[in-house]
């Protein structure tokens, strides 16, 4: 992949660890804010990205694309971009849940308290909303950095997350709370 054409340039994973232990150690919890609006930022660029590189790899555009097919690009296209393994599922009626046993901005030894993909979270966010031309969030409720096997992140409207916060808050699994959604 020809990254300067694709407005990318190669971040060394230790670098988005670093950034990541510097920015919440020394910011607190703005430190998440500030790794979101930078990964929200990416976003467009990501997405732009995506669309070359699908026209140059499989000779088509995204309008062209089943479920099915997008998939496939999508899971491809991320492991091209070094970020990792990618796969998409859906998650009860309302939301999609991607997980990656691999993910790049994810750290098994970092043994963070929460979940610790930011960055990721706001890209992903601004990467679907500008598919789906919607707009749509992603909440991460599994992390390597946390000592899971996966990283996991549920995509959907922001009312359907809201209501999966709102009822793990409770203390209810958010795959309890995906299917009550319908």
């Amino acid at each position: 992949m020809q990254l300067e054409q694709h407005g990318m340039v190669t971040l060394a994973r230790a670098s988005l660890a670093a950034l990541r232990t510097a920015l919440l150690r020394d910011a607190g919890p703005g430190g998440v804010a500030y790794l979101q609006e930078a990964g929200f930022a990416g976003g467009e660029a990501l997405y732009a990205s995506f669309e070359r590189w699908l026209a140059d790899h499989h000779s088509g555009s995204l309008d062209s694309l089943d479920i099915e097919g997008f998939r496939q690009r999508a899971v491809e296209y991320f492991q091209a971009c070094g970020w990792g393994t990618l796969e998409i599922s859906t998650l009860g009626g309302a939301l999609v849940a991607l997980d990656s046993a691999d993910w790049a901005e994810s750290d098994p030894h970092a043994a963070l308290p929460h979940p610790g993909c930011y960055l990721t979270s706001g890209l992903l966010a601004d990467f679907f909303t500008r598919l789906a031309g919607s707009q749509l969030a992603t909440m991460e409720v599994e992390c390597r950095s946390m000592g899971h096997a996966h990283c996991r992140w549920l995509l959907g409207g922001s009312e359907a997350l809201q209501s999966v916060y709102q009822a793990m808050t409770e203390g209810t699994s958010y795959g309890e709370a995906a299917e009550r959604l319908g």
